[in-house]
């Protein structure tokens, strides 16, 4: 059960919600790029989260420090997406809207300050976030999955594949220590690769 060939094939039952997934965590960059209201809330938030960054890089060992700060976030918001899935898919199709359009307000606000977007992207986010994003999609689907055999087995629906809570909360328990793992490797890189990049990328231009 905890083997990766399991893992990627208990993906390729849910590729359609994983799809599904994707498609929504990419058009809230959409929106988060384009819905002026959004940007307004956002706006208060940025400085806040500001402040936390500043504090991360003032400590005694900044890079241990921030591995620390992001792996524990990310990885503690995915397992809980993953089971609190089952109120309904609720939580995880809350955090694909929010985080798409997060990054698609970030997106937008490097362009509003004239910023080349493919290039901080590029630098500042793809490194670690070629891991990162698609591991939270992933979780996220697996929640989506599990709201969505809760509300079978709550209508006595008896389409898809049968599967009791229970089989798929082992199945989405084996899959958190992988998505955990992905996680790990994506903090250590963004606390180290991606901050090397992006100083190197800043001091010449």
């Amino acid at each position: 059960m905890l083997s990766w060939r399991s893992f990627v094939r208990t993906l390729g039952e849910i590729k359609g919600y994983i799809l599904f997934s994707a498609f929504l965590f990419v058009g809230s960059i959409m929106v988060g790029w384009m819905w002026t209201g959004f940007h307004e809330f956002l706006d208060s938030q940025i400085s806040q989260l500001g402040e936390i960054a500043k504090s991360l890089h003032q400590s005694a060992n900044p890079i241990v420090t921030l591995f620390i700060f992001i792996f524990f976030n990310n990885a503690i918001k995915a397992v809980l997406v993953m089971f609190s899935g089952i109120v309904f898919g609720i939580f995880p199709l809350y955090l694909l809207v929010v985080n798409g359009m997060v990054l698609g307000y970030l997106f937008f606000d490097m362009h509003r300050e004239g910023l080349n977007v493919f290039m901080q992207f590029t630098v500042g986010i793809l490194p670690h976030g070629i891991l990162e994003l698609p591991a939270i999609i992933i979780a996220a689907a697996f929640g989506i999955r599990f709201g969505v055999l809760a509300i079978q087995r709550m209508t006595r629906s008896k389409r898809g594949s049968g599967m009791t809570i229970k089989e798929w909360s082992k199945k989405t328990g084996a899959a958190a220590v992988w998505i955990t793992i992905i996680l790990l490797v994506a903090a250590l890189i963004e606390s180290t690769v991606t901050l090397w990049i992006m100083e190197l990328y800043r001091s010449s231009i």
